[in-house]
């Protein structure tokens, strides 16, 4: 069957996203392929079609048991046959499958990158046709990428274990350039198609809060966006896990925790229960994994401030993957610098990765201080160029506050780094500006400097947002280290003579109001679209039949098939296969039931 064709009757659509059928194509001519996508671009379809349309198997390495189950599950819906094995199956079940493997039942086997070094596996697969091995999240397996598992080290030993080598693909939405080199030296990836298409997420807004009251902030946000729809709180510990999710339950907002400390079983119940809609809001750490396949997370919010810009990225970019319009947020405080850093210290296996920790660190600090647009900071990260200089949704290009001139406080915090002429931190510079009788400042006689308290009007505060913001635009060296030490460069002197003004937002209007606003327009745009009655009706049929196979509402179908459904209210087999995302099966599985909802609706 040609690929156009498996690309309707499987999965619905008329059309390949942008990048797809390059890799499509590429796997089906017996080429190694490497992907580089959003999340939501995606990715798993790259591999998935083509395991249909050349013979043998495909072998798909995941990181994530929860992830594999969703996917094994959503591909029995639209008609693939597939498997997983990992460590959740006992002796009996894994002896069933493995057989079932034997004797070529599957199209599709992901597998735990843990299983690979297993030889009754090894023996298994090598005794059938391996057409292709696709590594998912394939940044992994370097040591330079902000999520290395030591376990993806044996995949090249796996590949070259099998009787043949097959295809070998490597999809992610999250590398650096100096990652991508990593992925296919040690993959030993052979002239691959390279499909990169970008890491812009229009349909994402971001935006930075600094709030003195976090949680405060958050019931706000919570009371006036995304009446009872899917988030995630991310916290940097596990103790702010379990706080967090405690307030929100005490304000009576369904949530649960989810961190490593948890018990197994209690982690995937909680898991579950954000999967399936049992619970509205997940807070977790960053053990709330990669791929999350839930599509409908309309906002994502980082009360802790994430250790790098990769980890801001995957993590931020849980939210509307089914393209729907989504809120990422990054609340940072000071306070989150301080603890990041000990992470690093905690977690660093070396001096030169602790070093590489240090400046990751520093390009996300930069980003929450940064007056210039969110979206091209990302962009910039990973090494794309952005196409507009206002993305017109973020909360810097939303923001239409004034800029003010702040040349003469730019200058003095710089002329006082210049006189303590040392190594010496933000700390310690503040405490100079604002006149502090600190021991280390008098031993040290900074008191005599003619800096000394020419800030005492400013909160400290007040002066590490502007040094911060000098350090961002470049107009301060920060170094990557332990205990970051501020220095002049040449972009300083230009502002210290005046040939450089420095202009910096005054802010008229809190970011949360910027949302709002936002917020209203969207609610008024979307009823236009969309016949709410029917949606609703569509939505309960589908909660229904989700509950009666124990699936998640979104493997029946996504809310903008919904959606569609609602709009062109189809009435036979043909008219209801042009709404995308429907295919032969979910159309004989579903189909009938769905059209008379929409019969029933237009009689009414």
């Amino acid at each position: 069957m040609e690929i156009h064709e498996l690309l309707k009757k499987y999965f619905g659509y008329d059309a390949f996203k942008r990048g797809q059928e390059d890799l499509v194509k590429g796997i089906i001519q017996g080429k190694d392929v490497l992907g580089i996508m959003p999340t939501g671009g995606g990715k798993s379809l790259c591999y998935q079609l083509p395991a249909l349309a050349i013979e043998g198997v495909a072998i798909v390495i995941s990181p994530l048991i929860s992830l594999m189950k969703d996917q094994v599950d959503s591909l029995d819906e639209i008609g693939i046959s597939s498997t997983c094995i990992n460590s959740t199956l006992d002796l009996k079940e894994l002896s069933a499958r493995l057989g079932d493997i034997r004797n070529n039942k599957y199209k599709i086997i992901y597998v735990a990158p843990e299983r690979l070094d297993n030889h009754i596996f090894l023996d298994v697969v090598n005794e059938i046709k391996v057409s292709l091995v696709a590594v998912d999240e394939a940044h992994c397996i370097s040591q330079w990428g902000h999520d290395f598992r030591p376990s993806y080290v044996a995949i090249p030993r796996f590949i070259k274990a099998l009787r043949k080598r097959p295809v070998v693909g490597a999809f992610t939405a999250t590398a650096t350039l100096e990652v991508v080199d990593e992925i296919k030296r040690l993959l030993e990836l052979q002239n691959p198609i390279e499909s990169i298409t970008g890491f812009d997420r229009p349909n994402l807004t971001y935006n930075v809060v600094k709030a003195g009251d976090k949680f405060s902030w958050i019931m706000d946000y919570l009371k006036n966006n995304y009446d009872e729809q899917s988030g995630i709180i991310y916290c940097a510990t596990r103790e702010a896990v379990e706080s967090v999710s405690k307030k929100l339950n005490d304000k009576g907002i369904s949530a649960a925790g989810y961190h490593g400390g948890m018990a197994p079983e209690a982690r995937q119940k909680n898991q579950d229960d954000f999967i399936f809609d049992r619970i509205r809001i997940i807070v977790a750490t960053n053990a709330f994994g990669m791929g999350i396949d839930k599509p409908d997370v309309r906002f994502v919010i980082h009360y802790n401030m994430p250790k790098n810009m990769e980890a801001y990225y995957q993590e931020a970019g849980r939210a509307g993957r089914d393209g729907e319009k989504s809120e990422c947020i990054l609340m940072y405080s000071p306070a989150d610098i301080v603890k990041q850093k000990y992470l690093i210290e905690l977690n660093s296996s070396s001096d030169i990765r602790e070093s590489m920790q240090y400046r990751s660190l520093q390009y996300i600090i930069d980003y929450c201080h940064t007056n210039e647009c969110l979206r091209s900071q990302i962009l910039g990260y990973f090494g794309e160029a952005s196409l507009h200089e206002n993305c017109g949704s973020c909360g810097n290009c939303l923001d239409d506050s004034e800029l003010v001139d702040i040349t003469v406080e730019a200058q003095k915090i710089l002329s006082c780094i210049h006189r303590v002429s040392g190594s010496y931190g933000l700390n310690t510079i503040i405490h100079v500006l604002r006149g502090s009788k600190n021991k280390k400042v008098m031993d040290l006689g900074f008191d005599k400097l003619s800096t000394y308290g020419i800030m005492t009007d400013y909160s400290d505060n007040g002066i590490k947002e502007i040094a911060m913001s000098l350090v961002s635009s470049g107009y301060i060296n920060m170094t990557a280290d332990k205990f970051p030490v501020l220095k002049l460069n040449q972009q300083s002197w230009k502002v210290l003579k005046g040939e450089e003004k420095i202009l910096h937002r005054k802010r008229l209007k809190e970011k949360k109001d910027i949302m709002k606003d936002k917020k209203t327009n969207r609610r008024e745009s979307s009823s236009k679209e969309v016949n709410t009655g029917l949606f609703d009706k569509l939505k309960e049929l589908r909660y229904n039949l989700a509950k009666a196979k124990g699936l998640p509402t979104f493997m029946i179908f996504h809310d903008s098939a919904l959606k569609e459904m609602a709009e062109l209210m189809p009435k036979d087999k043909e008219e209801f296969l042009t709404v995308k995302g429907v295919g032969l099966k979910k159309y004989e599985s579903y189909g009938e039931d769905f059209i008379s909802v929409i019969n029933g609706y237009e009689a009414e």
